[in-house]
């Protein structure tokens, strides 16, 4: 193959392309394609794919078979099986020479430059299937180890090129590589890594996925294989999410037999909540669903990942715990029935939208989660009591979560401040409970007051403090009394000090250090 040729093409046609991390296209695969060279293809093997050429013992005639078609044309003998072994015994009468024959080359082809024929061979194109090729051609997406970029990345690229002067991808994905938990390379002979079937089992093929999923080697690094970090997932991810999901069913059936009614998904009841921390959470819920969406089209895998994994955190750790007597109906008043209600209709709806969205990551437990939440749809109970025909790809009435298109965001619904403010309260409840244990004061020894000194907060966050955030902080804190404390009066509480490091600082200004000494330390406040 003259790839020397075609090289100038080769680089231009990988420009086309998206690899992620874009350092590998345009560091060591840019390199390895400038410097490309021509191409020996043929390989003495006996298992491979035959070369195509017959020739006369001279070399002076030779044929290269286009086709079965074509070989039956010239040799009389129609074969459906084209392994070395059987095509070795078909000879081409030579048109040269009358009475003698052409025989095959012994030669068969470097097993790359079948995996690099892949799109073409796998659609039997160009004999059949000319549209089905060509609708998919170049692929929008192809994922394989950083070994491949001088292997199947390559040949790919060099064929595509002289064929079709394209790039046979769009977008590619380089993997990193596994390693034993020693850094060294996983070994059959040294048994140095647990058995894949033996973590499957114990842990879930889910909690697999997701830990690779969530490390370097969706972004070409190597991976030291832990399996404590498989449990890790099922501990801190698939544990936290399957007890948030068990508290929303035991308090929805505990909703409904206490006031007689049915449980029904309503966005609208949703979109109308005033509590802050349903409007927090449902916020977050579409700012999670527009990051994916942002995240997954770039094929930064290794960013949403984590972004899910804080998500069920902020779901579990605080948006349940914080509503835990709300949900339970245990809060009275007025709106003792509608409160439950409206936190429950909340919690649905992100349980929902979060099934969906990690159901390509997490296949199994999802489609465990799915298969209940759907139970609660009218379009499932209108299908199950013989309804007409309803929209096949719409939670309820799809049979699998994975039938399903990821869920759109709702703009309307995306309330930065709302965000922020519950940001601040995480960060005062967290830095009060660690004042508290320095102190040696239990949470159940009650407080007068609580003061927060914050740094330049918004408006939005000291009225949300103040105002609807205020209960929960207390409650949280075991406190009687919040006092936010203006930014103006800042410095009557905290003292900022700036001390030089005089051992690095003495050798760059030598003489000047004394006068700088001095600048530093008679900073005040409002300077520094």
């Amino acid at each position: 193959v003259k790839v020397e040729e075609i090289r100038d093409k080769i680089v231009e046609n990988n420009k086309k392309t998206y690899w992620v991390p874009n350092a590998v296209k345009e560091g060591r695969f840019h390199s390895w394609l400038v410097d490309a060279r021509d191409w020996a293809v043929s390989r003495n093997r006996f298992w491979g794919t035959p070369i195509p050429i017959w020739c006369s013992e001279d070399m002076e005639e030779v044929v290269c078979v286009g086709s079965v078609e074509e070989l039956f044309e010239l040799s009389g003998v129609r074969v459906t099986d084209l392994h070395k072994d059987v095509v070795d015994e078909i000879t081409i009468p030579s048109k040269k020479n009358p009475g003698t024959v052409l025989r095959r080359v012994d030669e068969v082809f470097d097993c790359w430059f079948e995996s690099g024929s892949m799109p073409y061979a796998q659609k039997h194109y160009p004999f059949e299937n000319k549209e089905e090729f060509e609708k998919g051609f170049p692929a929008d997406f192809i994922a394989e180890g950083l070994d491949q970029t001088r292997g199947w990345f390559y040949t790919l690229m060099v064929l595509s090129t002289a064929l079709f002067d394209q790039p046979a991808f769009k977008n590619l994905i380089v993997n990193g590589l596994v390693l034993a938990s020693d850094g060294k390379k996983m070994s059959k002979r040294l048994k140095n890594y647990p058995d894949p079937n033996l973590v499957i089992s114990k842990y879930g093929a889910d909690a697999l996925r997701m830990y690779l999923i969530n490390s370097p080697v969706v972004r070409a690094e190597s991976l030291k294989f832990q399996e404590s970090g498989v449990l890790g997932v099922v501990k801190e991810v698939f544990l936290p999410l399957y007890n948030a999901f068990r508290f929303f069913v035991q308090n929805m059936e505990r909703w409904e037999s206490n006031t007689g009614n049915k449980f029904v998904p309503s966005t609208d009841k949703v979109r109308a909540t005033a509590n802050p921390t349903d409007v927090w959470i449902s916020a977050a819920t579409q700012g999670l669903i527009k990051f994916v969406h942002e995240e997954m089209a770039a094929y930064r895998l290794y960013t949403v990942m984590p972004a899910l994994v804080r998500f069920v955190t902020q779901l579990t750790n605080w948006y349940v715990r914080l509503n835990r007597d709300r949900l339970k109906g245990l809060e009275g008043g007025e709106s003792a029935n509608d409160e439950p209600e409206t936190g429950l209709q909340v919690l649905y709806n992100v349980l929902l939208d979060v099934t969906i969205l990690m159901a390509p990551f997490t296949p199994f437990i999802t489609e465990y989660f799915y298969q209940h939440l759907r139970k609660l749809q009218p379009s499932y109970v209108y299908a199950q009591n013989g309804g007409g025909s309803t929209n096949p790809v719409m939670p309820g009435k799809s049979d699998s979560v994975h039938f399903l298109n990821l869920p759109a965001y709702d703009e309307s619904r995306l309330n930065e401040a709302a965000v922020e403010a519950m940001e601040a309260l995480q960060v005062i409840v967290e830095n009060g409970r660690n004042v508290r244990e320095k102190r040696n004061i239990s949470l159940r020894t009650p407080v007068k007051c609580v003061t927060v000194i914050m740094r330049n907060p918004s408006d939005n966050v000291v009225q949300s403090l103040n105002g609807p955030l205020k209960g929960y902080i207390l409650s949280e804190l075991n406190a009687w009394d919040l006092v936010i404390v203006p930014k103006e009066e800042e410095h009557e509480w905290v003292k900022l000090e700036l001390i030089p490091n005089f051992s690095v600082l003495g050798r760059k200004l030598g003489k000047k250090m004394s006068g700088f000494k001095t600048f530093i330390t008679s900073m005040t406040h409002a300077v520094s």
